[in-house]
């Protein structure tokens, strides 16, 4: 699930009182992407979206490599709590702070396996493929909403949030 991390460590150093059971997702990847190097070798690119989110490291990937990314909102996984406090203070949960989380760029026909090996590990439970890699707009990355509409998701500018670690 995105922005645990961020939304975590906002609402705890600004004493926001919330009846939630949210912990950071801080989390070790080396036992997942050695679980998904087992299984498969055609892994094009492995990022962690930290600072700035989920988008924010889309957009770097689709800018340096000139692809275009197509995401899809109702595959990215989001708690209620999390995406609630965000409506709340008016963040948008892809520009988040995650921590013990990944991003991986993998060929279609290899997505599955990758996908299973990242689950296998207790910190990949939740893992899922929200997106894919496109012809269209190189550079760029849209997303698919819940409702069939679609919009860009432009690099963060700015700072959403304070820094947090």
């Amino acid at each position: 699930t995105i922005a645990d991390h961020g939304v975590t460590i906002l609402t705890q150093r600004e004493g926001m009182a919330f009846d939630s059971s949210l912990t950071s997702d801080t989390a070790p990847l080396n036992f997942m992407v050695k679980k998904m190097l087992l299984r498969t070798r055609d892994i094009h690119v492995l990022r962690d979206p930290t600072r700035g989110g989920v988008g924010t490291t889309l957009n770097e990937i689709a800018g340096s490599s000139d692809v275009g990314i197509r995401i899809y909102e109702e595959n990215i996984p989001i708690r209620d709590e999390v995406a609630g406090i965000c409506e709340l203070l008016g963040f948008d949960p892809l520009y988040v702070a995650n921590e013990g989380k990944l991003i991986a760029f993998v060929e279609p026909d290899h997505a599955e396996m990758a996908l299973t090996a990242i689950k296998s590990d207790q910190f990949g439970k939740d893992a899922c493929i929200i997106g894919e890699v496109v012809p269209d707009h190189p550079g760029k990355v849209v997303m698919q909403t819940r409702i069939g509409g679609t919009r860009i998701v432009d690099m963060l500018t700015g700072e959403q949030l304070p820094r947090i670690c």
